[in-house]
This record gives C-alpha cells, sequence and structure tokens, in this order.
C-alpha cells in the first residue's frame, strides 16, 4: 500500500513501475523541438522532481537512457518503447512525465522554451522565451 504523499506510475505497458513522494517541485509545459521530437507531440506535460522523490519499483532492468547532450537523459521502457521520465543532471531535477502518473493533481505553473512553440496556447500562464533564470535561462517571458 502507498504512502498518503506517494503516487505510482509506469510505462506503457507496466514493465516498469516507479513511486514518486512528496510535491514536485514544478510542472507545466515544455515547447522546446527536443522534447516534441521525443514524444512525437507539440508540447510536453512535466513535473520536475528531486532524484531521491523518484524511485524504480519494478523493471529497473527494463529501462533505457539515451543522452542526445549532458542536460538531457531521457528514460523509456525497452519493452514497450513507453516514455518515463528524463533526468536533468545540471539542474538536479528529473522530469517524470505528468502523463504517466495517473493521480498525479497536474496544476501547470508555466511555459518553457515557448520560443520554439508549434501550438500557441492561451491560458493565462508565463510563457518563458527559454528558462526562468534561477534554472539557468534568460528568465524573459514572451506575451501569449
Amino acid at each position: 500500500m502507498n504512502k498518503p504523499d506517494t503516487l505510482t506510475g509506469s510505462c506503457f505497458c507496466g514493465a516498469v513501475e516507479f513511486e514518486v513522494s512528496g510535491s514536485p517541485e514544478g510542472m507545466g509545459y515544455c515547447h522546446c523541438e527536443s522534447c516534441r521530437h521525443w514524444s512525437a507531440g507539440p508540447v510536453n506535460a512535466f513535473s520536475l522532481w528531486k532524484p531521491e522523490s523518484v524511485v524504480i519499483t519494478r523493471g529497473a532492468d527494463k529501462i533505457g537512457t539515451f543522452a542526445k547532450t549532458e542536460n538531457s537523459h531521457r528514460k523509456w521502457c525497452k519493452e514497450c518503447g513507453g516514455h518515463l521520465m528524463t533526468d536533468h543532471p545540471g539542474m538536479g531535477l528529473v522530469d517524470v512525465y505528468a502523463a504517466v502518473i495517473p493521480d498525479l493533481d497536474y496544476q501547470p505553473g508555466l511555459h518553457v522554451f515557448y520560443a520554439e512553440s508549434v501550438l500557441p496556447i492561451s491560458d493565462g500562464l508565463p510563457k518563458m522565451r527559454d528558462m526562468p533564470a534561477e534554472m539557468g535561462g534568460s528568465g524573459e517571458t514572451l506575451p501569449e
């Protein structure tokens, strides 16, 4: 049985299961070309967690990793190809894709890399040109 502050998630086939505990450090939407290309979608819904808050509970041996750059180590299930998460070593955070945590109360706070957007979204959230300054970006916002 899960602890009250713990949520479970899995890959598409269920061979890889994980838990996230506590609260995410942030949630939002990424519009960068890399996330779009990786996800085969126009935008990626992210939830950022401290690494110690993410625990693989089943199928760790079935996880594949690919790092096109040192900024993002993308992880997926080698059985079904289902995407799981991306380690961001430079930020000290793990992006667990919001869609693979079914019970996550997803409350996005911003859009990142909005300058690369191919799907304009009018939702009243801040639209960062790249990333917030505290995460190494310019901190510049763009209009909706």
